[in-house]
């Protein structure tokens, strides 16, 4: 399995992960509110615009990381792991950073 296959196999095993608790805590929310007698229909279920803003640009992140990656592994004598995780490491931090600087600028 090269390094790609890696990371995409990681990435993919800790998302499915965090759904299946996602979901428990979620169903354990509305259990809570049924109980207490409120109707879980009106919990607001939209994602707000800058969680999704931010999934966006971290995975534009990762994905310039791989590209960056691979062409330092092509083209330098940097072994692929160390290419391809420091750049999706780098640049995936830095999509997020970016993220965190544009929402402190509109919360201002």
């Amino acid at each position: 399995m090269n390094a790609l296959e890696t990371i995409f196999t990681t990435a993919v095993v800790f998302a499915g992960i965090y759904g299946i608790i996602q979901l428990f805590v979620k169903r354990k929310e509305r259990l809570m509110l049924i109980e207490k007698g409120t109707n879980p229909p009106e919990i607001k279920s939209e994602i707000p615009f800058f969680s999704s803003f931010k999934f966006g640009l971290f995975f534009i992140g990762i994905g310039v990381g791989v590209l960056i990656g691979n062409i330092l592994a092509v083209t330098t004598a940097l072994e692929h792991e160390v290419a391809y995780f420091s750049m999706v490491f780098l640049f995936g931090g830095l999509a997020l950073v970016i993220h965190h600087v544009i929402d402190k600028k509109n919360n201002a």
